[in-house]
């Protein structure tokens, strides 16, 4: 087997979350060109459309599943569903998640706890429905990718929950690999400061687009592709001896690279 075919995972079924832009999107057209059929769900069926008809552009197949993920029960059901629709599955990408930056005080244990909950708790319940029917096929081995943060693994003012959650996520990764070993592995992603909807914001601010692309060490933001070039890596052969282990994909980053200007806590 030559090296690119070790990339590729031709044949394979995944499931994304949060397919519906971002992230998401360029990773569910990443899988399928590298050979996958695709189940992919999100909140807006709309956006979902436009990816599914990128997906089927490769000529592979995808199904679309509109679902709220803060129903437990909504991404659990992923599983069977990608199942019973594509005949077997073999990756399960998580990435659903995201929280809004929020200064300590006004970040409640109702909102630290659906952080927690949106970007820990959907990836424990789509992972645990979807192991006994990964493990359907007998002797493949097969892969579990989640999408942290860089926020989960430094500190910053204001991303206390989100902070929070993601670093929870990633130690769920470390913690899984364990348990699933060896027929599934499980493995995540750090995210650094990447081109999406989410820096929209910043994007249209020159001073603060300016001081992010300064503060990190490779100059300039990421893009959807960078994340989802790693996710392929995870998914396929090339990453057979890879599990419990999170990727660092964030441009080099060591350190938080924009200040939201959240203030010092008033007497």
């Amino acid at each position: 087997m030559s090296i690119l075919e070790r990339f590729s995972v031709d044949g394979q079924v995944a499931i994304v979350t949060g397919a519906g832009r971002g992230l998401g999107a360029a990773t569910a057209v990443a899988l399928a060109e590298a050979g996958a059929d695709v189940l992919i769900s999100a909140r807006t069926e709309r956006q979902l459309d436009v990816v599914a008809e990128r997906v089927r552009a490769t000529g592979r197949r995808c199904v679309v599943v509109p679902a709220d993920l803060s129903d437990l029960d909504a991404v659990a059901g992923l599983a069977q569903a990608a199942y019973d629709e594509l005949g077997r599955l073999d990756t399960v990408v998580n990435n659903v998640g995201g929280t809004f930056p929020s200064a300590f005080l006004d970040t409640s244990s109702e909102f630290l706890n659906e952080a927690f909950s949106f970007n820990v708790t959907t990836a424990h319940a789509l992972t645990r429905a979807a192991v006994p029917l990964m493990l359907k096929d007998a002797d493949q081995q097969k892969s579990v990718v989640t999408i942290s943060s860089m926020m989960g693994r430094t500190a910053d003012r204001g991303f206390l929950a989100y902070g929070t959650a993601k670093a929870a996520l990633a130690h769920w990764t470390k913690m899984a690999a364990q348990d699933l070993a060896p027929r599934i592995r499980v493995n995540g992603i750090y995210v650094g400061s990447i081109m999406t909807s989410a820096l929209e914001y910043v994007a249209g601010q020159p001073e603060l687009m300016g001081q992010l692309e300064t503060k990190t060490p490779l100059r300039r933001v990421g893009e959807p592709e960078d994340i989802a070039a790693g996710v392929v890596y995870l998914a396929s052969r090339a990453g057979q001896y890879v599990t419990g282990k999170l990727l660092e994909i964030d441009g080099g980053i060591q350190q938080p690279t924009l200040d939201l200007g959240f203030p010092d806590v008033a007497p």
